[in-house]
Formats: structure tokens, C-alpha cells, sequence
């Protein structure tokens, strides 16, 4: 089997089919610096679990979650079914949380990679809750969400990924799956095709997505900048097990 055939094969097999939803997917299965690999059913990436149909709860319970991380701002929660009685729901509102003065900065690049790193770097207490609360969260599988999977998900998968010391290659190549999985939901929704102004935003800055996202990674050294925001090398300890268990 070639490079190129090893990586689809990972990819399709990360890939989850939860009736409802369009970018979902475990974050289990990646190599890390270490020579291991990030544990599957540990952690999950999705789109908006709102949509999410009877079929799609069974197929979630199913891969062991028992844990929703919601990332967005508490008004555009709108469920079609409520929330299985098995399942905690918990939120870490990443754009309210960023505050004012970042909107007011870096509110031109958002849904782009070229707002993860002004997050990381001007946010660090909401990186900072984040942790915490999946460091808190009960056993079981755990899934982080927002509206399309791809930006306050994104950057979620990506801070947890480098905590865990995956290669940065990696998180790039997740970041990157989402795009062809989101693009069809404008057009079902009868929304703009967001892309055209990501890539706009993108050409002018005379960069690529991949490009932005490794520059993202570049130099960042999650451990310290949680540190410094007030996490315990406990609750640190305890993200990184789920991450890499057994």
C-alpha cells in the first residue's frame, strides 16, 4: 500500500457517519512525536449536533460519547430532539469568551486559519477553560462541536492535538478534511458560499489555508501557554491520558 492509500485509509477510517451531521470525526489514530498515536473513541470533532436525528444520537452513543463540548455562544443552540439523558452537556463559548477587543482586532479574519494563531495567542483563557473543562469531563468518550466543525472546532482539535504532541503534519492534514465536508452545507442552507471570502481573505494575505495552519503551529508551545493562563499540570496530565491512553 503506497503513503497516499495508507493516509485515505486513515482518513476513512476516522471518519464517522452520524445521521445529520456532515464533518464529523475522531481524533484518534494520528502519529505523534513520540512515536505513538492519538487514542481512537477518545475524542471526537463535529459539525452542529443540533441537526443530529434519532439514528444520528444511536450512532453517537454508539462510538461511546458521552460528553458534548459546545462551542458556541448559547443562542444558537436550537436541538431537533433533546439531548439523551446518558449525555452531559457542557460549553466553552469560544467567541464570546474571546472578548471584545479581539473581535475588534482580528474579527476580519474569522473563518479562516488566519485567526488561530491571534486566538492562541490573545486568548489564552479561553484555551485555558477549554482544557480545564475536558479535563473535568466523566469517562467516556467526548465530542466538541460548533456550527460547520471547522473554526471554534478547528481550533479545539488543533490546541488539543498539540497537547497531545501529535506531528504538526497531521493536525494540518485534519484541519484541511474539513473543507469538503462543510462547503455542501451553504447550498443546503440556501447560505453564500462562505469559501469565496475564506479564500479572498486567504489570496490577500498571500497565503494558503496549509500554509496558514502551519504557521499556526509554528513556534507555539501549548503546555507553557496553558500553564502561564492558570491550568494545573494536573488537569494537563489528565487531557493528554484521555488523548494518548492505552
Amino acid at each position: 500500500m503506497s503513503r497516499t492509500d495508507a493516509q485515505t485509509t486513515a482518513t476513512e477510517e476516522r471518519t464517522l457517519v452520524w445521521d445529520g451531521c456532515l464533518n464529523v470525526r475522531d481524533l484518534g489514530g494520528l502519529p505523534t512525536s513520540a512515536g505513538t498515536r492519538t487514542t481512537r473513541g477518545a475524542v471526537v470533532r463535529a459539525d452542529n449536533l443540533d441537526r443530529l436525528t434519532a439514528e444520528g444520537w444511536d450512532a453517537l452513543l454508539d462510538h461511546g460519547v458521552r460528553t458534548v463540548v459546545d462551542l458556541r455562544n448559547i443562542e444558537e443552540y436550537k436541538p431537533l430532539l433533546p439531548l439523551p439523558g446518558n449525555v452531559e452537556l457542557v460549553r466553552v463559548p469560544l467567541d464570546a469568551l474571546a472578548g471584545r477587543a479581539w473581535w475588534e482586532t482580528y474579527g476580519h479574519l474569522d473563518g479562516t486559519p488566519l485567526a488561530l494563531r491571534p486566538y492562541l495567542d490573545h486568548c489564552p483563557h479561553a484555551a485555558a477553560e477549554l482544557i480545564t473543562t475536558i479535563a473535568g469531563a466523566h469517562p467516556g468518550g467526548l465530542v466538541v462541536h460548533c456550527g460547520a466543525g471547522r473554526d471554534r472546532t478547528g481550533l479545539a482539535a488543533l490546541l488539543l492535538l498539540a497537547l497531545a504532541g501529535t506531528e504538526p503534519s497531521a493536525i494540518v492534514a485534519d484541519y484541511l478534511l474539513s473543507a469538503p465536508n462543510v462547503r455542501p452545507l451553504y447550498g443546503m442552507l440556501g447560505l453564500p458560499d462562505q469559501y469565496r471570502r475564506i479564500d479572498a481573505v486567504l489570496a490577500e494575505a498571500g497565503t494558503t489555508a496549509e500554509e496558514a495552519v502551519t504557521a499556526a503551529l509554528a513556534g507555539f508551545d501549548p503546555e507553557a501557554r496553558l500553564l502561564a493562563a492558570g491550568v494545573t499540570p494536573e488537569d494537563l496530565a489528565a487531557v493528554r491520558s484521555r488523548l494518548l491512553a492505552a
